[in-house]
C-alpha cells in the first residue's frame, strides 16, 4: 500500500547517498551464508529502509527535534556479498572509510556475523552486545563474532575481553561451556534477569564504564534483535519467549549510543522473509535505527 504524503509530516529514511562527511551513515551488510539457522537475513537491509518510511524522524522532547534537520544523515548502500574472506575484507574497508568521515556508522544486517568486520572496520577497542547469546562459538558463523574479535582479529586490532560487556544473556539460550569461556576471559555478563532487577540506566552506565575504559576509546554496539521477546520479534530465528520488551531494547540502544565513545553499531539477526504479516520485527529494527540517531543528536 502506498504511504500517504503530507508536507507537514516528514518521513524517516530516504537519506541522500554518502558522498561528503556526515554525522551518521547507514550501511547495509547483508550477511547470511554462515548462519547456524536457516535465514533470509540478506533481505533485511532493504526491508529496514522501507520500514523507516513508516516513521517520522521527530522527537517530541521537549524540545521538539527533527532528526533530518539536526543531523547530516547519509546512506552508503550495501556491501556486495559480505560473507567469506573477500566479503569480510570489503566490509572492513568500507566501514573504515565511513568511520573516518562520520560520527556514527550504523550497519544494517544481516545475521550476527557482521559484527566482526564492522567492529574491526570502525577500529573498536570496546564492545557492548545486546544479545540473548554469547556468540563465543568456535569456527566462523553468526554464533562466533565475539570470540573472533578476541582470538581471530588481525594483530593489534583484537578486543580485550575485559572491555566486552554482554547485556541480556538469557537462560536456556546458551551452554555452560560458553558461559565458562566468558567468565574465564573476564567478559562482563549482565543477564536478562539482572537488567530487570537493576534497571536500564544503571546497566548502561556500567557497560559504558567497562567498554569505554581508557582515553581514546572507540566502542562498537551490537544490537541483536533476538534479545527481545519472541512475541515482538517473530522474524528472529533464535528469539525466545520472555526476552526484552520492545521498549526495553529501544531504551538500551538510546542510552548506550548517547555516549560519544560509541562510534559504530550494527543491527543483527532479523530475517525479513520470516517476519509476521505486520512486519513487527523489521519495524522494531527500523526504530532501533531512529533510536541510534536520536542518541547521536542528544550528545553533548
Amino acid at each position: 500500500m502506498a504511504l500517504s504524503h503530507d508536507p507537514l509530516w516528514p518521513r524517516g529514511g530516504d537519506w541522500p547517498a554518502f558522498g561528503t562527511p556526515a554525522d551518521a551513515v547507514l550501511l547495509g551488510v547483508p550477511t547470511w551464508r554462515t548462519s547456524l539457522s536457516p535465514t533470509g537475513a540478506h533481505a533485511t537491509p532493504a526491508a529496514i529502509r522501507d520500514a523507516l518510511r513508516r516513521y517520522s524522524p521527530t522527537l517530541m522532547g521537549p524540545p521538539i527535534v527533527d532528526l533530518n534537520e539536526a543531523l547530516r544523515i547519509a546512506d552508503a548502500g550495501d556491501v556486495h556479498e559480505p560473507d567469506g574472506d573477500d566479503g569480510i575484507a570489503r566490509t572492513i574497508a568500507r566501514v573504515s572509510e565511513l568511520a573516518a568521515a562520520s560520527r556514527l556508522v550504523v550497519a544494517l544486517g544481516g545475521d550476527n556475523s557482521l559484527t566482526y568486520p564492522v567492529a574491526l572496520g570502525a577500529g573498536a577497542d570496546g564492545l557492548i552486545t545486546i544479545d540473548a547469546h554469547f556468540d563465543l562459538r568456535d569456527g566462523v558463523s553468526n554464533g562466533s563474532p565475539v570470540r573472533r574479535l578476541v582470538e581471530d582479529a588481525p594483530e593489534g586490532s583484537a578486543i580485550d575481553p575485559r572491555r566486552i560487556v554482554q547485556i541480556g544473556i538469557a537462560d536456556f539460550a546458551n551452554s555452560a561451556a560458553y558461559a565458562q569461556r566468558a567468565a574465564d576471559w573476564g567478559i562482563r555478563v549482565i543477564t536478562l534477569d539482572e537488567v530487570r532487577r537493576r534497571g536500564i540506566e544503571d546497566v548502561v552506565a556500567e557497560a559504558l564504564e567497562i567498554a569505554g575504559a581508557g582515553n581514546a576509546s572507540r566502542v562498537h554496539l551490537d544490537i541483536d534483535v533476538d534479545a527481545c521477546d519472541r512475541a515482538a520479534t517473530p522474524g528472529c530465528p533464535a528469539s525466545v519467549p520472555g526476552g526484552f520488551a520492545a521498549w526495553e531494547l529501544r531504551a538500551l540502544v538510546r542510552g548506550i549510543a548517547g555516549d560519544p565513545r560509541v562510534v559504530s553499531a550494527d543491527i543483527a539477526e532479523v530475517d525479513a522473509t520470516a517476519d509476521d504479516e505486520d512486519a513487527r520485527t523489521v519495524r522494531l529494527a527500523a526504530l532501533c535505527v531512529l533510536e541510534l540517531l536520536a542518541a547521536l543528536a542528544g550528545r553533548g
